[in-house]
């Protein structure tokens, strides 16, 4: 289980040449996984989404409140937590003079898979991203599609419990999509838990069990999309996110 418990994280950023003003990216953030779930982490650009699981994937330190990872935390357990979770980005930056296949085994070494067993999981996921042609090319010749088929077959390669994944279908065309998701829904078959954040609303209501709806770094709302949908009085996760912030603005003032 992952635990977020009233988590906020300040920043400071200049308003002029000489005056420093506090923000908060996020805001008294709470929420908790379940095993086999994919919990969508859906709003804006802006919202916070990016912050919030950088946190939780131990890469950025909360300003108040706590994460755990099946009761662990990153100040007592930080390499256990990071052995159990796989983190992922739409902009992830892979060392683009090595091969795809020297990347897999790189990554295999620092989590101490076995040669044979890092051999056999390698054939695995070349099979299953389609990566035979390009497995050997250097990672700065692949198109985008198959930096990210890399990029996704690194964080599968150690067999993790928990994936942290942060807009990974972003600027991708279907079929790179289509990968992505189908390996989501795989995993989550396979009793993984997923964070997955996006900005595609459509994607979200199709693939999460539940949802954590964000603006201006807080939450605005938890809950299936149908309950969401119901929440606002709507058929769709888009018109029910503008219909839930201006709410959420109209109760502030």
């Amino acid at each position: 289980m992952i635990k977020v418990d009233k988590v906020s994280k300040k920043f400071n950023k200049l308003v002029n040449k000489r005056k420093k003003e506090e923000f908060y990216a996020n805001k008294d953030i709470t929420f908790e996984t379940k095993e086999g779930e994919i919990l969508g982490i859906l709003g804006p650009n802006g919202a916070g989404k990016t912050t919030l699981l950088r946190m939780i994937a131990g890469i950025m330190t909360p300003s108040a409140g706590t994460i755990t990872i099946d009761d662990f935390n990153y100040h007592n357990d930080e390499i256990k937590i990071k052995k159990m979770i796989a983190f992922l980005t739409g902009n992830t930056k892979l060392y683009k003079d090595i091969s795809a296949y020297e990347l897999l085994k790189m990554t295999s070494e620092y989590y101490e898979i076995p040669n044979d067993k890092s051999e056999e999981e390698i054939k695995k996921l070349t099979k299953k991203f389609s990566m035979e042609s390009f497995l050997h090319q250097r990672i700065g010749s692949l198109s985008t599609g198959q930096t990210q088929k890399v990029a996704i077959a690194r964080c599968l390669i150690h067999n993790p419990n928990y994936y942290i994944l942060d807009e990974p279908t972003n600027g991708l065309d279907i079929i790179s999509s289509k990968a992505i998701l189908d390996m989501i829904r795989e995993e989550k078959e396979n009793n993984k838990c997923i964070l997955y954040s996006t900005h595609y609303m459509e994607e979200a209501e199709n693939i999460c069990d539940r949802v954590v709806l964000m603006d201006k770094g807080k939450i605005i709302t938890i809950g299936t999309p149908e309950e969401i949908r119901k929440k606002a009085h709507t058929t769709n996760l888009r018109d029910a996110f503008f219909i839930l912030t201006k709410e959420n603005d109209h109760e502030k003032h």
